[in-house]
């Protein structure tokens, strides 16, 4: 169940393009439960579905927690493109979630609280390290290389370029 680390340090084995998925919600009022809790349920839904089919375009994801009130998830997607397909799917849970959200948004503003930040990092614009960590987050997602494969260096990391480029 726990993850064991790897001695050393590594660094994520992404290639081109990263597409970074930033969602999460905030909980304004506890007491309004009826409101924030299907929200909170839904994110789980969506991430199960995505991991029965690789092919929609999820590599990974992190679920973090800012505070007891706010919840969020990092997400890595193989394309924006494949990030809008799964967004407006009609058959995907996601497009249910919204449709709900939408329904509700008076009743439920003051209740809880949505936001989400898209980021697509072109190759050569990210880069990591991981000192004796288990694969986390970009590396969990795209695997975990030794750091001499990339470069000891941040400015070595930020200038490799795949193959592909």
């Amino acid at each position: 169940m726990f993850a064991k680390p790897i001695p050393g340090r590594t660094t994520a084995a992404a290639e081109g393009e990263v597409v970074v998925l930033l969602i999460g919600m905030r909980i304004n009022h506890f007491w309004g439960v009826h409101h924030w809790l299907p929200v909170l349920l839904a994110m789980p839904r969506m991430l199960r579905e995505l991991s029965r089919d690789r092919s929609r375009g999820l590599l990974g994801h992190t679920l973090l927690s800012g505070s007891p009130r706010t919840y969020y998830v990092v997400q890595y997607w193989e394309s924006r493109e494949k990030l809008y397909a799964y967004a407006t799917a009609p058959d995907m849970s996601h497009r249910s979630a919204w449709a709900m959200i939408n329904r509700w948004e008076k009743k439920s503003r003051q209740h809880v609280g949505l936001w989400h930040e898209t980021y697509i990092a072109p190759e050569g614009s990210y880069e990591s390290i991981y000192a004796d960590m288990p694969p986390y987050g970009l590396a969990k997602a795209t695997g975990a290389l030794p750091l001499e494969k990339r470069g000891r260096r941040a400015a070595d990391r930020f200038a490799h370029r795949s193959s592909t480029a």
